[in-house]
């Protein structure tokens, strides 16, 4: 039975991390970009103005929302900057060489349009009750966007979601936490994941204003010190930059010969690697983070500058970051895949702390990327069922995350990784169908005198 499970899940993910949706992931994006006039090119400035330029002159926010845009923007970026900037860099790099990097960039640039109108459309179609409670994402602009006739596929949506968020936001994230403490501190993977279901309970059981206050401090302190860490490796090397960029590019359109323990990639295999990890990594295309971009005190367009800026540290930032940290320390000829390689690298280029900048980041990110994942599922499944399965559904979900911390019901992880990608398929319908809708918000936004502050 298991077999046949494991083997119609195989089929299954086979075409949903396969090139015809990863085209359709790209389309989407580049329709975005087209029907914004490349609003995330244009006015790359202005969003950052109004995102992280009034943040840091402390501007009033809007009223309605349970978090700050920054708080939200934090928790976002707890879910995406992770596991996915080091072992799916990583795994992209050693599967299709240094050429997949130019192609998750293009999926980021295109992608940063994709979380522009996820952010945007999020908050726009949002629900407040009359105790304050905000609802929204996807399932609320696929209901209230393309009519109640729809609600079919926004209850499809909530019900991946809330699936996916126990295994690829969960288990997966937990078994990365303890293998690095394993790793870095000889912390049997029981021991994490008791430690795990405590800290992770402390914060999920107090809500979306507990997790937005753990993301706002945690998010940046680590992303500074992983970024700051492979700075240090680039500019002892500054010399190799232009060699890895050339290899970058040259790669991405040429095929690259096996070496050392590297077996080789064609130029399909670059291209698929680099699309499908660059959006595992930024999940443009997903729409979770919608869920908690709705909750910001904002106005749409505003909230989806946010989102613009949360692809691009993410991917064209950070996931850069490490590329050219294993590029550069010749880390590829080794063999090693997934965070063994950037760790490797990281020891190479920063020989003594190197390797535990990457253990410490991982279980961090990892820990961080849960809290933000149970909020996304508990609203999921609140969605269907309503508030009383607040409750129990973070308690399911601290259940689980000790299963995968002592590497159990592996299963379930390839499940949620395809169920992940299905969330997909809801989402850019209705990305598609509202792209005017989204583009009309925008321009209202620019004609009016807050784009001007």
């Amino acid at each position: 039975m298991v077999d046949t499970i494991t083997a119609i899940n195989n089929a299954v993910n086979s075409v949903v991390w396969g090139p015809p949706f990863m085209v359709l992931l790209l389309g989407t994006g580049l329709y975005l970009t087209i029907r914004l006039s490349g609003f995330q090119f244009t006015h790359l400035r202005l969003s950052w103005r109004q995102s992280f330029g009034r943040y840091f002159k402390k501007t009033k926010e809007g009223e309605g929302g349970a978090i700050s845009s920054f708080g939200a923007i934090s928790s976002a970026m707890a879910a995406t900057i992770g596991v996915g900037n080091i072992a799916g860099v990583s795994t992209a790099i050693a599967l299709g060489g240094p050429g997949a990097v130019f192609w998750m960039w293009i999926s980021a640039l295109v992608g940063m349009a994709t979380k522009f109108g996820e952010a945007s459309l999020g908050l726009k179609y949002r629900e407040i009750d009359p105790d304050g409670n905000v609802k929204g994402g996807v399932m609320y602009y696929i209901e209230k966007g393309l009519g109640p006739s729809w609600k079919w596929l926004a209850v499809i949506y909530a019900l991946l979601a809330a699936i996916a968020a126990l295994g690829i936001g969960n288990m997966v994230q937990a078994n990365t936490m303890a293998a690095a403490l394993d790793t870095a501190f000889g912390l049997p993977a029981a021991a994490t994941g008791v430690l795990a279901v405590v800290l992770v309970g402390l914060v999920i059981l107090g809500g979306i204003k507990r997790i937005a206050a753990t993301a706002e401090k945690l998010v940046p302190i680590m992303t500074v010190l992983y970024i700051l860490g492979a700075l240090i490796i680039i500019v002892v090397n500054i010399a190799m930059i232009p060699s890895a960029l050339g290899q970058i590019f040259y790669y991405a359109f040429n095929p690259i010969a096996a070496t050392g323990g590297f077996a080789g990639a064609t130029v399909a295999m670059t291209i698929q690697f680099g699309i499908a990890r660059g959006i595992f990594s930024n999940e443009a295309g997903l729409g979770a983070a919608s869920i908690v971009h709705a909750q910001a005190r904002n106005v749409p367009t505003r909230q989806g500058m946010w989102g613009i800026w949360e692809v691009f540290i993410d991917t064209i930032i950070v996931c850069t970051m490490t590329a050219l940290v294993i590029i550069m320390t010749d880390a590829l000829p080794t063999g090693e895949t997934g965070a063994d390689l950037a760790s490797h690298a990281f020891s190479t280029g920063l020989p003594g702390p190197g390797g535990y900048v990457v253990l410490i980041g991982l279980a961090i990110f990892a820990y961080t990327t849960m809290l933000t994942w149970s909020f996304y599922g508990e609203k999921s499944l609140e969605y269907i069922g309503g508030e009383k399965v607040r409750l129990p559904y973070r308690i399911v979900f601290l259940v689980f995350l000790f299963v995968g911390a002592i590497g159990g019901l592996e299963l379930i992880w390839s499940i949620a990784d395809t169920l992940n990608g299905l969330m997909a398929a809801p989402n850019l319908i209705a990305l598609l169908v509202l792209g005017g809708i989204l583009a009309k918000e925008k321009n209202s936004y620019m004609s009016s005198p807050e784009a001007k502050e």
